[in-house]
């Protein structure tokens, strides 16, 4: 399969040359098709996959040729949950876009910058809007914008606009949407609330569903390193200095504090690093992002606000300096690695504290780790205290108590019957 027999343009097969795509990937195989036949798409397929471009090059080839002079319908709106994906999306967008014949104008929308210079972008109209919703029904609201004429809508990262709540907002915009559109849905899970999402959206829809490809997992080697809390900046320093292939690395850490801790930590050891959190300004995280795709940085120091929508190209390591919450948010922290082809390098700190968690993680990837130590940096054992602790739960996610047992519990006692409390 070539994108040339896919059905694409002659100009967007140059753009997809041009940016280095040698074949279609399988989600970008099974779903321009049935989009350049007008048809609504449900495309479930893991982050990294290749959605953007599944549906950025299907869309460009079916947009109408915008007028010579006047004002530009807005012909395809594409909503995102962050203003990093919006920017990342917008990008390739505009890049396919370069090498057609018609001119399209292009405009990207999201929260955290002034309001002002998105509405002047706006004036004469816009072909294709890439937009996070509360900020695009700000635009709205501000008149701005104007949603009549959408023929495509596109829904990236569905469950994720789930997730920071943007059910209402969604809402709002459909009921401003004309009903006979093409309606396109991505998402990387399918929740029951996923599902009523898409049902309300899209009309008979080809349903594409792509299984994550093994040699995705194969191409990411993960290792795990038992070291204390306190040692885990020296032994990050120790790394940067004398690992092969650390030129450029993504560590993830919990906190905005730590973000900028760890990072100016780095600095005064001589390693270029920066912060990367929800609180930087967009200009701020542009800069920052540039910087490393640059080399001027080493070292970029995020919490999990980058754990999904960093498109780093060539991007050898991913560090997981506190380990995520989740086995979900895992596996999108390690995905910043080892794609497009390429073999990428996932590493894990691991305190003795954090074992068991480290083990649900492993449990839910169906991945055993081996656990190794570094010379110098050996981890201390736990104490009884610790290991009390650990057999109450720990804190480790997914065996804390749940609501309902709580309900339970205090059901319970109330009822004066403490022990059923305890019978959980």
């Amino acid at each position: 399969m070539s994108f040339a027999t896919l059905g694409l343009s002659p100009a967007l097969v140059r753009a997809v040359r041009e940016q280095g795509y040698h074949a279609p990937t399988a989600i970008q195989g099974a779903a321009i098709p049935p989009i350049l036949a007008g048809r609504d798409v449900l495309g479930l397929a893991q982050t990294g996959s290749g959605k953007t471009a599944a549906f950025a090059l299907p869309l460009l080839q079916r947009l109408r040729v915008p007028p010579a002079a006047g004002p530009r319908r807005l012909q395809a709106l594409l909503l995102l949950p962050t203003r990093e994906l919006v920017a990342q999306v917008g990008e390739v967008v505009r890049e396919f876009a370069r090498v057609l014949p018609q001119r399209l104008k292009i405009e990207l929308a999201f929260g955290g910058v002034s309001i002002n210079p998105q509405m002047m972008a706006l004036r004469g109209g816009c072909d294709i809007m890439v937009a996070t919703p509360g900020r695009l029904l700000d635009l709205i609201d501000h008149n701005a914008l104007d949603l009549r004429s959408v023929e495509i809508l596109v829904l990236d990262e569905a469950d994720r606009l789930l997730d920071l709540g943007f059910a209402e907002e969604l809402q709002r915009i459909l009921s401003l949407l004309p009903a006979r559109r093409q309606s396109l849905f991505f998402s990387a899970t399918f929740p029951k609330a996923v599902q009523g999402l898409a049902d309300g959206l899209l009309r008979e829809p080809q349903r594409i569903e792509i299984a994550p490809e093994p040699q995705r997992s194969a191409a990411i080697v993960q290792r795990a390193i038992r070291v204390d809390e306190s040692r885990r900046t020296p032994l990050l320093r120790h790394l940067l200095q004398t690992e092969e292939g650390w030129s450029r690395a993504l560590v993830f850490v919990a906190t905005r504090y730590a973000t900028e801790h760890v990072s100016d930590k780095l600095w005064a050891h001589g390693i270029k690093a920066a912060a990367l959190h929800g609180e930087l300004s967009q200009g701020a995280r542009s800069q920052v992002l540039a910087a490393l795709r640059s080399g001027d940085i080493q070292v970029l120091v995020a919490t999990d606000v980058a754990a999904r929508g960093l498109d780093i190209a060539e991007l050898p390591v991913v560090v997981n300096y506190d380990l995520p919450r989740s086995a979900a948010d895992y596996t999108h922290r390690i995905g910043r690695t080892g794609r497009a082809g390429e073999t990428g390098l996932a590493v894990s700190f691991v305190p003795a504290s954090a074992e068991a968690h480290f083990r649900l993680i492993e449990k839910r990837q169906g991945q055993r780790v081996a656990r190794e130590e570094v010379a110098g940096f050996a981890a201390s054992p736990l104490s009884e205290a610790q290991e009390l602790t650990l057999s109450q739960n720990g804190g480790v996610k997914g065996r804390r108590k749940s609501k309902k047992d709580k309900l339970r519990e205090a059901a319970a006692l109330a009822a004066g019957q403490p022990e059923a409390a305890d019978q959980r």
